[in-house]
């Protein structure tokens, strides 16, 4: 079985795979002081909770916006699973052709989303990962990637509105009944919440004009994209593990 890694900037999201069927799911902070013992230590016990054992793990990959901690990932792959893990950086076989002014650029988690969303929703397509950032992939029905958008997160943004400001309350972070506010903790979480559904509408539908193509499918993962999908009318499919999928395709393509 194949151990998946997604490392972001707040959580580690570690899946394990038998081909593309989800074995056991979970997630860790990202912690870039952690030591590769502590995470070695973490992902046994995770995978022992599930009832695997390390044994069960024939071949590891991961991709990583965290470039400091990724020496750290790969100590412990080796210590602890006794594998050379594959790591999602430029020269690695995808299957998509990238049209960034210059690929080494891309982050490797938008890679994977853009494999994962073509081969199995076919393009073309736009991604959308709710994660600390939120970042859109656009994919041509030819599986090129013509390139994107990135915005701050609805998690960070929230933070940023009370960290900035010195009389707003920090709030928890749902959608309110309506967009018209009765108190400041509503009209916060409408602010937040609905403008970023109004946000993510326009950008999609916006991509949708540049590249000509108005039935393009929408596929959107990420922690958050829940708080989202519900009242959004762009969002056609909610993969929770897209990325995670698209990391086990890109192992099939380069393993053998």
């Amino acid at each position: 079985m194949i151990l998946a890694l997604d490392i972001g900037n707040s959580n580690i999201k570690a899946a394990l795979f038998e081909g593309l069927e989800q074995k056991t799911y979970f997630r860790i902070s990202c912690d870039r002081n952690k030591s590769s013992d502590e995470y070695g230590v973490t992902l046994l016990s995770m995978l022992r909770h599930a009832g695997y054992s390390p044994k069960d793990v024939t071949g590891i990959v991961f991709s990583s916006v965290v470039p400091t901690i990724n020496f750290t990932i790969e100590h412990m792959c080796r210590n602890y699973f006794g594998i050379e893990p594959m790591s999602v950086q430029p020269g690695i076989k995808t299957g998509i052709n990238i049209k960034y002014e210059n690929p080494r650029e891309l982050g490797s988690d938008r890679i994977a989303n853009a494999v994962a969303a073509y081969e199995l929703y076919g393009g073309p397509c736009i991604t959308i990962d709710f994660g600390t950032a939120t970042s859109f992939g656009v994919i041509s029905k030819r599986g090129e990637f013509l390139g994107g958008a990135i915005c701050p997160g609805i998690k960070l943004a929230a933070d940023a509105l009370t960290d900035r400001t010195a009389k707003l309350p920090r709030f928890e972070l749902q959608r309110p009944e309506s967009v018209i506010g009765k108190n400041t903790v509503a009209n916060m979480q409408s602010g937040i919440v609905y403008g970023y559904i109004g946000q993510v509408s326009y950008l999609v539908e916006r991509m949708k004009r540049e590249i000509g193509e108005p039935n393009a499918k929408v596929i959107a993962t990420g922690g958050l994209a829940l708080l989202v999908a519900g009242d959004s009318n762009v969002i056609d499919v909610l993969d929770g593990l897209l990325t995670l999928k698209g990391l086990c395709l890109i192992y099939g393509k380069n393993a053998g």
